[in-house]
Order: structure tokens, then sequence, then C-alpha cells
């Protein structure tokens, strides 16, 4: 979900990646809240951290939930950012209540990169 809301925010501005300590098929309410904002991510693809290994990167930022997984650690980066978002495809409750908690993270996640992350 960040990465389709960071390159649609930054277009090109900057080169994007993203990846997880387990990567599972990203989940189809995620594509419906993102198409539901004018984002189309139906081109992204979950990818395991280890691709990323021993490359460099200029920021790398976190986003998990330090209760609920273990949060990657790049060495490589001249820069760290992290920031606590509940995971939506841990929540487990009726289907409504679940495509609301998708939009609540999705709309945190968007307002944070869009107003408060700094990447210079």
């Amino acid at each position: 979900m960040a990465e389709a809301i960071f390159r649609h925010l930054f277009k090109n501005k900057y080169e994007v990646h993203s990846a997880g300590t387990d990567p599972r098929p990203i989940n189809p309410l995620t594509f419906k809240i993102l198409k539901e904002i004018g984002i189309d991510a139906s081109t992204q693809k979950s990818k395991d951290l280890q691709k990323f290994q021993g490359q460099k990167f200029d920021v790398v930022i976190t986003l998990c939930d330090d209760k609920d997984e273990a949060c990657p650690l790049f060495l490589t980066g001249e820069k760290y950012i992290h920031r606590n978002f509940k995971d939506p495809g841990t929540f487990k409750d009726e289907e409504s209540l679940k495509l609301e908690f998708f939009r609540k993270v999705r709309d945190e996640i968007y307002q944070w990169i869009e107003q408060e992350l700094r990447l210079d």
C-alpha cells in the first residue's frame, strides 16, 4: 500500500522498492481501496526482503507495527525512518468493518507520506 501511495504522490522523483520479511499475496482489499483514490496498484507484487539484501539505499523506510511483525533491518541505508502502522491484513472481523479498517490505514499512510515524511 505504501509503495503505491509513494509512487502516486512523488511520480518519478524517487526509485521506490517495497519488501517484507514474510511476503504474501497482496490482499485484494488493498487494490480496491487504492483504486478508490485513483491509484492503480494492479502491477505490484509482494517481494521478499532478501531480494534487496546488500544493496545500498539513500533512505530506508519501515512502516511495520512493532507489536505484530518483525521489522526488516537494512544496514546499507544512509538514512532510516520508521513509523508504526497497523497491518490491515491482520484485522479479523466482518468484511464491511475490514474494508473500513483498510481505508483508515490507507488514509493514515497517505497523510503521513504527503504531509510529514521528509526525505531531505
